[in-house]
């Protein structure tokens, strides 16, 4: 009789869940974020309530209730009926986009001078193009009104658009800025080469300093999108050329009591610049960060 031996079966240990591990990186990451997370709940909250008064009904958005009953889409087809908001749009698009290009085509040269070449006079002329940053608009809008007026330019968006081709002195000092952190060495290789000035500026200047651009682009777009100043002085007698801002100023004090509409133009207003941010804000951050102090 023989009899064999078997080998007790091993049992397949599972492995333990990692709750601990997981739970401690949970609970460091709320800790290092914790502050982070509470302003983005800060700032976020607002843009919510406006998205969801938006989608409410003219009598509950006089109530307490924070969340709609009925998800009323129409509020902003509502917005489009009862005002020229399509206009506005059109006119901050050509203030916006005709200013930034304006902008960078006569601020580029400036700062490429300021900061590359060696000439009598070239820190007194960096010195009055910082100081025009302190001069407030409000002193001389005045006389400046006047010129225009003489040219027959009021009542239309020509007077912010056109003096975007003198230069912006906020662009120009941060364009300078970041110029002035470029190695000489690339330009000097391209006059080796037989690069011009201007040649040395688009195709060896301009690439590198793409971040900047961008960021200067930006600032002058989102100015120019929000600004209520200029577009009230020159253009409140033509409501044809009204801007996104000038425009849903007025349409709040004639809806002022239906705040579902108010609100629905004020995100139909505000969602291309975040929208704009969304996508641009890794270059914008960039050329913000790259800018430098350095003199």
């Amino acid at each position: 009789m023989s009899t064999t031996l078997t080998a007790p079966r091993r049992s397949r240990a599972l492995p333990a869940p990692a709750t601990g591990a997981r739970r401690r990186r949970v609970l460091h990451w709320i800790a290092t974020h914790a502050i982070a997370v509470a302003l983005a709940i800060m700032f976020a909250g607002p843009v919510v309530l406006v998205g969801l008064t938006a989608l409410m009904t003219d009598e509950q958005a006089l109530t307490t209730n924070l969340w709609p009953e009925s998800w009323n889409w129409s509020n902003f087809a509502d917005v489009f009926a009862k005002s020229h908001l399509l206009t506005w749009t059109l006119n901050t698009l050509m203030y916006a986009g005709l200013g930034t290009l304006f902008m960078l085509v006569s601020s580029i040269p400036v700062a490429y001078a300021l900061a590359r070449f060696r000439f009598r006079g070239r820190k007194l002329a960096f010195l009055l193009v910082i100081t025009t940053m302190m001069l407030p608009p409000q002193v001389v809008a005045v006389p400046i009104y006047l010129i225009w007026a003489r040219f027959g330019l009021t009542e239309t968006l020509w007077p912010l658009i056109l003096p975007m081709l003198l230069g912006d002195a906020f662009s120009i000092f941060l364009l300078r800025q970041f110029l002035l952190t470029i190695p000489r060495e690339y330009t000097d290789a391209a006059r080796v080469d037989g690069c011009s000035d201007f040649r040395t500026l688009v195709r060896v200047i301009l690439p590198m300093a793409r971040p900047a651009i961008a960021a200067v682009a930006l600032f002058q777009f989102f100015y120019c999108w929000n600004d209520y100043y200029g577009p009230l002085l020159y253009t409140w007698i033509n409501q044809d050329n009204w801007t996104l801002s000038l425009g849903l100023s007025t349409f709040k004090a004639f809806h002022s009591v239906q705040w579902n509409l108010t609100m629905a133009a004020t995100l139909l207003v505000t969602a291309p610049v975040i929208i704009v941010f969304f996508f641009a804000q890794r270059v914008f951050i960039e050329g913000v960060t790259l800018t430098g102090v350095k003199g």
